[in-house]
């Protein structure tokens, strides 16, 4: 644990983090709707550490705030640069970890990555857990409030998986929920799983909200997800996670 740290602590300053992009669609339209941003670790010593691995060192030790500033900064500017070589307009998912969200003015510190970069506040949504909402729903509530003033838009983050309240849903202003791997992967062998993939489905277009399913791998997961009313989709069968530069390549593959 101990050498984790260190190694973190040093891989900020080696600047040994890059970001993948995952492609979001629409489910039936196949129009690609929005890319979430993703946190890579290439150690020179462990290889590859995964966001599950290293992202809760970084919590505890403090050192989130500054990865979660790179994160928003970095993915922030290659969308502007995608609509700069007219490789389209698209929303930009960025997760916020619990602590970042407890800290601070959290608002104008996005307002000034977005300024500095020259984004449009619209193509930003940021990913909470519903651990967030929990923990502090008046604090929750009023940085929502003033994100969304601001024209940037909420995603709940693998819903259903945590504590959720079904009354926080009908009072924070949230635009996506997002179905979370593990019931997507289960729905069609496991009927528990289908029934609450259809039940999120069914909450999100009763709450006006966009459902966005997760981890989809297989065809047959996207028929059954778009036979429920799901909104669109995110996983290896439409796109893996890709590195900024494999993006244009990938877009004009796709547009042809």
């Amino acid at each position: 644990r101990l050498s984790l740290e260190r190694d973190l602590r040093l891989a900020i300053e080696r600047q040994e983090f890059h970001l993948c992009f995952q492609p979001q669609w629409e489910i039936e339209g196949r129009r690609l709707v929005g890319w979430e941003a993703l946190l890579r670790w290439n150690s020179p010593t462990r290889g590859t550490v995964t966001p599950s691995d290293f992202i809760p060192v970084a919590e505890d030790i403090g050192l989130i705030h500054q990865l979660g500033q790179m994160v928003l900064e970095q993915a922030c500017q290659e969308a502007v640069r995608w609509s700069e070589r007219n490789l389209g307009e698209f929303l930009i998912s960025v997760n916020l970890s619990a602590r970042q969200f407890a800290i601070g003015d959290l608002a104008t510190q996005i307002e000034a990555v977005l300024s500095a970069t020259g984004l449009d506040p619209h193509c930003l949504e940021l990913e909470i857990t519903e651990t967030v909402m929990v923990e502090n729903p008046r604090r929750a509530r009023d940085v929502l409030s003033e994100l969304k003033s601001r024209g940037i838009r909420v995603a709940i983050d693998d819903f259903g998986t945590g504590y959720s309240s079904l009354s926080y849903l009908s009072t924070f202003p949230i635009d996506r929920l997002k179905i979370d791997r593990s019931f997507v992967a289960s729905s069609l062998n496991d009927p528990n799983a289908a029934a609450i993939v259809e039940a999120v489905i069914s909450l999100a277009r009763a709450l006006d909200m966009v459902a966005i399913a997760e981890g989809v791998e297989t065809e047959e997961q996207r028929l059954f997800l778009q036979s429920q009313g799901c909104h669109q989709i995110q996983g290896y069968l439409s796109g893996a996670p890709m590195r900024a530069c494999e993006i244009e390549a990938f877009l004009n593959s796709h547009h042809h």
